[in-house]
C-alpha cells in the first residue's frame, strides 16, 4: 500500500528536498503541499492523506499548534513534526499536541523515511530519536528540585494567575505562610519573579499552559472526527524506554505556555 503525504513547509527547499527524497521509495508518494498554516487545514481536508509532515515553524503560525488542530479532527492522521531545532523542549510539545513523530531536520534520512512510514500505521503514538533519555532527563531534574506538595499546589494557583491573597485563600493559610511558599519555590526553580518561575516549571515539565480552544467544525474525509481534547505528558515516564508508545497511556492535560499567561 503506498502512503500518501502532504507536505506543510515554509521552506521551499525542505519540499524539494523531501519530494526528491520519497521518488527514490515506491511506498510513498507525495499527493499535496503548501508553505502556510493558514491553507493546511482546507488542503487535508482536500486530499485526505494518510500523513503529513509539519515544519515546527511556520511562516503565518506556529507548527506545533496547527498539528494540535489537525490531531482534533482527524484521529488516523499520522503526523510527523520537522524541526531546526532538537531541544527536548519541543520534543515534548510535539509528544503533548499529539504528533506521531518528531524528526530533526538534520537527521538522516532513513530516520525522516521511518517516521513517515510509522506515522502510517500507529498515528496514535509517538516515536522520537534520544525520547528516552529525554524523559530521563526531565524526570532527575524534577526529582532534583523536589518540590513539597503545598510547593506544586502554590505553583500551580500562579500558573492560574492567583495573586498572593487569593493563593492565601484557596489554600486556607495566612498571607505571610503564602509568600514563605512563593519565596521557597522561586528559589528551587532559580527565579526572581512569576514569568520566570512559571518559565521555568514549564522548561522541566513541572507545569503546561493552553490557550482556550476555539469551536471549529471537523473537516470532511476520511480523518473526520469530533474534536477532543488531547494528551499531555503527565504520565509519560512510565513509558520512556519503549521507542513509541500509544497516545492513551499519556493522562489528560495541557500544553505549552502562551506568553500573556505567564505575566506577574
Amino acid at each position: 500500500m503506498t502512503i500518501s503525504v502532504a507536505i506543510i513547509d515554509g521552506h521551499t527547499l525542505t519540499r524539494y528536498g523531501l519530494r526528491h527524497l520519497v521518488t527514490q521509495h515506491p511506498d510513498i508518494e507525495i499527493v499535496a503541499e503548501c508553505g502556510t498554516a493558514a491553507a493546511a487545514p482546507a488542503l487535508v481536508g482536500r486530499v485526505c492523506p494518510d500523513v503529513v509532515t509539519i515544519d515546527a515553524t511556520l511562516p503565518d503560525g506556529d507548527g506545533m499548534r496547527l498539528a494540535r488542530d489537525l490531531r482534533d479532527c482527524h484521529a488516523d492522521l499520522g503526523i510527523v513534526m520537522l524541526t531546526s531545532r532538537g531541544e527536548d523542549d519541543l520534543l515534548f510539545r510535539a509528544l503533548e499536541t499529539g504528533a506521531s513523530a518528531f524528526v530533526a531536520k538534520t537527521a538522516p534520512t532513513d530516520e525522516v523515511l521511518a517516521a513517515i512510514r510509522h506515522a502510517a500505521v500507529a498515528a496514535s503514538s509517538f516515536t522520537a530519536s534520544g525520547l528516552a533519555s529525554a524523559v530521563a532527563q526531565r524526570r532527575a531534574i524534577q526529582t532534583e528540585l523536589a518540590l513539597s506538595r503545598r510547593e506544586t499546589e502554590v505553583l500551580r494557583l500562579l500558573r492560574d494567575g492567583l495573586s498572593v491573597p487569593a493563593i492565601a485563600l484557596a489554600m486556607f493559610i495566612s498571607q505571610s505562610t503564602a509568600k514563605t511558599y512563593i519565596s521557597r519555590l522561586y528559589d528551587k526553580l532559580g527565579a526572581a519573579n512569576r514569568a520566570q518561575a512559571l518559565m521555568a516549571a514549564v522548561h522541566y515539565g513541572l507545569i503546561h499552559y493552553e490557550k482556550p480552544p476555539v469551536p471549529r467544525q471537523p473537516s470532511s474525509g476520511k480523518h473526520r472526527r469530533q474534536p477532543r481534547e488531547r494528551s499531555a505528558l503527565a504520565d509519560v515516564a512510565v513509558s520512556a524506554l519503549a521507542p513509541a508508545f500509544p497516545a492513551s497511556a499519556i493522562g489528560p492535560g495541557p500544553l505549552a505556555p502562551s506568553a500573556a499567561a505567564a505575566g506577574a
